[in-house]
């Protein structure tokens, strides 16, 4: 369907700008299980391949590309560690983006990884994890060393979580992704203070920041960062 109106132009390695000629922009990835929807998603096929448009109103991740992101270090081959999965909207994308290489997929809330699991039967590379963010250590006999983390937990310690997982798992010169959730840090500080004093903790713990894009207004009080992971300090 649309396949005749539609214009796919690969902007990062495995995903797509979808131009349908309205104006507005979209990108989506490539279905690595077609016909399977994740979250109410839609499904276009262009030239007989089947893509999942990307909302970026469900994936921060998503805003970030739309709003102008620069560096996308998770790409075919890619091995990632993805912490704090939900139920899988995002961690779907990216399993498509990897393709047959691993997303080990970290998940605290029991109730949601039930659901995260329905994801995982249909996405072979999404690796699912039962456990916490802050004790990488718990999970060390399951994960290797990976080329990219990618943190979306809304905890207060979020930049240090991002460090303490890279000294356990990131490999050297491998990528740090993380949206940090200003409002779960402290609800009262201004964002912009909140944004820098996380952007900090990441350089102290041995980020070289490369990218920052804030997310709104698909998320407010949202900023990505990327960083190269250069080791410990």
């Amino acid at each position: 369907m649309f396949g005749d109106t539609v214009k796919i132009k690969e902007i990062f390695d495995n995903i797509y700008e979808v131009d349908m000629g309205d104006g507005i922009r979209r990108i989506a990835t490539k279905s690595l299980v077609p016909s399977k929807r994740v979250y109410g998603e839609k499904l276009i096929e262009v030239d007989g391949i089947e893509y999942r448009i990307w909302n970026p109103n469900k994936s921060k991740l998503g805003a970030s590309i739309i709003n102008g992101l620069k560096h996308m270090p998770i790409k075919r081959s890619t091995k990632v560690l993805y912490l704090g999965v939900s139920a899988g909207t995002t961690p779907s994308h990216v399993a498509d983006i990897t393709e047959s290489s691993p997303v080990y997929s970290v998940e605290f809330a029991p109730r949601i990884m039930r659901e995260f699991l329905e994801v995982c039967n249909d996405r072979k590379n999404l690796i699912p994890i039962l456990g916490d963010a802050n004790a990488p250590n718990t999970y060390s006999n399951i994960v290797e060393k990976v080329d990219v983390i990618f943190e979306d937990v809304a905890q207060p310690n979020q930049a240090e979580i991002l460090v303490k997982n890279a000294k356990w798992f990131l490999k050297e010169n491998g990528y740090g992704m993380i949206s940090i959730k200003a409002r779960s840090v402290d609800v009262v500080r201004n964002p912009k203070e909140i944004f820098e004093e996380q952007k900090e903790i990441l350089i102290n713990g041995g980020f070289e920041i490369i990218d920052e894009v804030n997310i709104e207004p698909f998320e407010k009080d949202h900023m990505l960062f990327v960083g190269i992971w250069k080791g410990e300090n």
